[in-house]
């Protein structure tokens, strides 16, 4: 099967983006995010996306972009936290290297902050991250090849735990 080396998925703020590119290099390999797929396609942040077109245009915009990057970049791809919650997008999941970067509310709060432009943490941002997580988390273990947890450690550690699990090669 092509497509990505491996696929973070995991909640907002628990690093995708930061141990992807980390493994990228020791994968030697691109890296891809969908959520900036996203902001380039529509020419604005995803905030402002939210506020503008409302949730339902950038979910649009996220199942396209996944599904482009799925097919089309074998690199390490990070997917936006709430990817997963379109059924397409889990069925183009099945069978691929998917590692889920998971984290306790405390450490969303510290990592993500409650004044980030955070659209869905918009009112009582723990409460709302909660929420979500219970609304996610079986999603992205349906998903996942390995569940690697976050927190109290370093990226790097996040990156040797996801080679280990998914037993990737430096190249």
């Amino acid at each position: 099967m092509s497509g990505p080396a491996v696929v973070l998925v995991g909640p907002m703020g628990v690093g995708k983006t930061t141990v992807g590119r980390i493994l990228a290099d020791r994968l030697g390999v691109g890296f891809r995010d969908t959520d900036a797929d996203v902001v380039q396609r529509a020419g604005k942040p995803v905030a402002d996306i939210f506020l503008d077109d409302g949730e339902p245009h950038f979910r649009a915009l996220e199942r396209e972009a996944v599904r482009t990057a799925v097919e089309t970049h074998a690199g390490v791809l990070a997917l936006g936290g709430g990817a997963v919650m379109a059924a397409e997008t889990r069925a183009l999941l099945t069978g691929r290297p998917v590692a889920f970067l998971e984290m306790e509310v405390g450490e969303a709060v510290r990592r993500v902050g409650l004044d980030a432009p955070r659209p869905l943490l918009a009112i009582n941002p723990r409460q709302q991250w909660r929420t979500l997580m219970e609304e996610r988390r079986p999603l992205y273990t349906e998903v996942a090849r390995a569940v690697v947890p976050t927190g109290g450690r370093t990226p790097e550690q996040v990156a040797d735990d996801i080679m280990d699990a998914l037993e990737l090669r430096k190249a």
